[in-house]
């Protein structure tokens, strides 16, 4: 069951909690006069904003500043939901335009902290326009370099939750929290509650991580970190340093094609987990593809190192991967490319799932779609096969030029039983197969597969 929702805190309370003693400066755009009762003339509209108004010291739905996190200047922008439900209407859209456009101008990060139940009835049409100079203002900003981040609040529906929210680079939760396209009055009545708080979306892939109140500060300063956000947007950096091979309990490099099987296979040996937790200080992990789904073998997200390097990091664990991981690995792969943050990739896998719930959640374009963005990307991938190097469901995540291999690996084009199953050949075959197929960490080394062979 999800957590019960925290009370609500005002729009000025959630950026006091962010910022910290130092403070905030709120900004406020040029003002604008609106018609009586709005560009519908809606009866009662400007009764209800004055209402609005007195209740909460607001007179807008919207509040942003700029401020520092931990030790990063960012640009925030709140909504106060007890504003009309934290709805958008004409001028919530000039004051998200304006915080956004603020946010480039200044070349600093945009942190959003989302309550609202979606477009203002009162202001129809002309309040439901305002999510595409949402989408404009944001697209400003990614094309920019410049990441964003979004806390989803209780509530958070409608076309805040599908731009604001939903279209950050990191999405992270508050327990409890409802979060949805459709708000709780507009749903079908016998839908799944789950579905739609932050505990549900998390579990779909929509949401990164379920953060308490308490702990936002600490992690939402972390993540301006992780994703390179400062000031300015700093070139790409070097590539990311290798990882040091993990003790095993063999040693020396494998005699044998088959040997070499054997000890990728062997659960004995260090996995993706033993490789990052020795790699990073901090690890902020992204989750989901975006699409309703996860995988639990591939892990992605971003890191930080001992000397503050932030590193993105794509790992697969062991399993065969499944579309929904090469997914996520490539939306890891294109935020770090777009901020300039290098990613270091782990490889390990027997090969993409194959069966048919993969085939139908579309394998082939997911493998596809991580092959490009390895190949599109300007910043640098550094490559370890760490385990199994299992044909093109482990080559997707493998960096042309700048892969290197541990000697508990192996790297083919298809495991040895398979090729001397399609060879015709007898069980008794597949060490001489293995041979045949030059797997070894050496023999990749030679014939100019892998740099070097990591000790």
């Amino acid at each position: 069951m999800p957590a019960e929702p925290s009370p609500r805190m005002t729009a000025r309370e959630t950026i006091a909690l962010l910022t910290g003693a130092a403070g905030f400066t709120e900004h406020r755009p040029p003002p604008r006069a609106l018609p009586p009762d709005g560009p519908l003339g809606w009866a009662g509209y400007d009764a209800a904003r004055e209402r609005a108004a007195e209740r909460t010291g607001e007179d807008e739905s919207v509040v942003y500043a700029t401020g520092a996190v931990g030790d990063r200047e960012c640009v925030l922008l709140s909504f106060e939901f007890g504003f009309l439900g934290g709805s958008l209407g004409q001028l919530t859209g000039d004051r998200l335009e304006a915080a956004y456009g603020l946010a480039l101008t200044r070349r600093l990060p945009l942190v959003a902290l989302v309550a609202t139940g979606g477009s203002r009835m009162q202001e129809g049409m002309v309040a439901l326009t305002q999510l595409q100079r949402v989408a404009a203002a944001s697209t400003r900003l990614r094309a920019a370099g410049l990441a964003q981040i979004a806390v989803v609040r209780d509530p958070t529906t409608g076309g805040g939750w599908a731009t604001v929210g939903a279209g950050a680079d990191v999405v992270l939760a508050l327990p409890g929290a409802q979060v949805g396209f459709a708000g709780s009055r507009v749903r079908p009545p016998d839908a799944d509650p789950y579905a739609y708080g932050a505990e549900g979306q998390f579990a779909a892939g929509q949401v990164d991580a379920v953060v308490p109140g308490a702990e936002l500060p600490g992690t939402v300063a972390l993540w301006l970190r992780a994703l390179g956000a400062g000031g300015a947007r700093e070139e790409p950096r070097s590539a990311a340093p290798l990882p040091r091979a993990r003790p095993s309990s063999a040693s020396g490099l494998p005699a044998s094609g088959r040997e070499a099987v054997e000890r990728a296979r062997s659960l004995q040996r260090p996995r993706a987990e033993a490789y990052l937790a020795d790699y990073f200080t901090v690890r902020l992990p992204l989750h989901g593809d975006r699409c309703g789904s996860t995988d639990p073998g591939l892990l992605t997200g971003f890191g930080l190192r001992a000397d503050g390097q932030p590193v993105a990091y794509v790992a697969q664990c062991g399993t065969a991967t499944r579309p929904a991981g090469y997914r996520a690995a490539a939306r890891t792969i294109r935020l770090a490319d777009r901020l300039g943050v290098p990613v270091l990739t782990l490889v390990d896998t027997p090969g993409a799932a194959n069966d048919a719930a993969a085939e139908r959640a579309g394998a082939g374009a997911a493998i596809a779609d991580t092959f490009a963005a390895i190949a599109a990307a300007r910043v640098p991938v550094t490559t370890l096969v760490i385990g199994e190097g299992g044909s093109g469901g482990a080559l997707a995540l493998a960096a042309p030029g700048n892969t290197h291999v541990t000697a508990d690996s192996y790297f083919s084009v298809i495991a040895p039983e398979l090729a001397a199953a399609i060879l015709k050949r007898p069980p008794e075959e597949t060490g001489a197969t293995a041979d045949q197929l030059r797997l070894r960490p050496q023999d990749l080394v030679e014939l100019g597969i892998a740099r070097s062979i990591v000790s």
